[in-house]
């Protein structure tokens, strides 16, 4: 598929997500908020970091409190305090090229429409990680990666951190995703990021296994098991090929079942994982720490490695 391709494909997917997102608005105010966690002080973490795959889902569960967003409160509380985190989001894409956030103190981004004002109130005053930004693009050389001075945090980043690290007192920076690749590029960038963990860098996808937002089940709120056939089939395709370490199988996530084209429509949600699973190390098994669906088909999986 050439560039003009995927680039209108994604336009469409954003005009889509956009309307979706209002169209599910209703059903999401229906949660109840939680309120702003209390700073906590974590024990720092002790060897590698681990590698992380977070199904994010509505910019909403940063302020709610489910079944998804206490998970994410608890595996924060059990991971220790990384040395400096970076994340890799499915909102921050770039064209033919790869880039660095090497932003001292980074803005939120809200970068989404049409939800209540106590969302756009968040605040998460991370800090940046200028540094070891520097060094993860040194790691990806011979590639050439570019650095952003000012670039913020994208609710891919910050409405989980907020739960994992309520604190915001570990150092946060963003690399961006070359949308115009395939799969098995973005594995081998997770492959080339993974020695950062041995520096206390824990790597971080933030995305969602399933996600078309054209096709959700507004009412079905958070449950164990998708209400589509195709969602539930795919998202069942990715554990099986995590579990059995198919690298090459997930980087050609559109022959994983027959409803894969469905689950993923454009894939700037899947490809966050893809970073994950290329920082794992060898004989690291996944660990699925959150199973389950919002509004019917989106996939909330999240995966640790190590």
């Amino acid at each position: 598929m050439n560039v003009s391709s995927r680039l209108n494909r994604r336009t469409v997917a954003t005009a889509s997500a956009a309307g979706a997102a209002l169209l599910t608005l209703g059903a999401w105010l229906r949660q109840t908020p939680t309120a702003q966690a209390a700073p906590s002080t974590l024990p720092p973490m002790k060897g590698p970091a681990p590698a992380l795959f977070i199904g994010h889902g509505s910019p909403m569960n940063a302020i709610q409190n489910n079944r998804f967003t206490r998970t994410l409160t608890q595996w924060g509380e059990t991971l220790g305090r990384p040395k400096a985190i970076l994340m890799v989001s499915a909102h921050w894409l770039t064209d033919r090229d790869t880039r660095v956030a090497t932003t001292a103190k980074p803005e939120l981004i809200y970068d989404f429409g049409g939800f209540p004002p106590p969302l756009y109130e968040v605040q998460y005053p991370a800090p940046g990680a200028p540094a070891q930004a520097q060094g993860a693009a040194r790691r990806l050389a011979p590639r050439i990666v570019g650095q952003d001075p000012a670039r913020g945090l994208d609710h891919g980043a910050w409405t989980v951190l907020k739960h994992l690290y309520p604190a915001a007192d570990v150092p946060v920076f963003q690399l961006s995703i070359d949308i115009t690749r395939e799969g098995a590029f973005h594995v081998a960038m997770g492959r080339a990021l993974s020695a950062l963990r041995g520096e206390g860098v824990m790597v971080v996808g933030s995305g969602n296994v399933v996600h078309n937002l054209g096709i959700l089940d507004r009412d079905a709120g958070e449950t164990e098991r998708a209400s589509a056939g195709w969602a539930q089939g795919f998202d069942d395709a990715v554990k099986a090929a995590m579990d059995a370490g198919d690298a090459p199988a997930l980087a050609k996530w559109e022959g994983l079942s027959a409803g894969a084209r469905t689950a993923v429509p454009f894939p700037d949600h899947y490809f966050p994982m893809l970073y994950a699973l290329g920082a794992a190390q060898a004989g690291e098994k996944p660990r699925h720490v959150f199973e389950g669906f919002h509004e019917g088909t989106l996939s909330m999986r999240c995966v640790q490695w190590g």
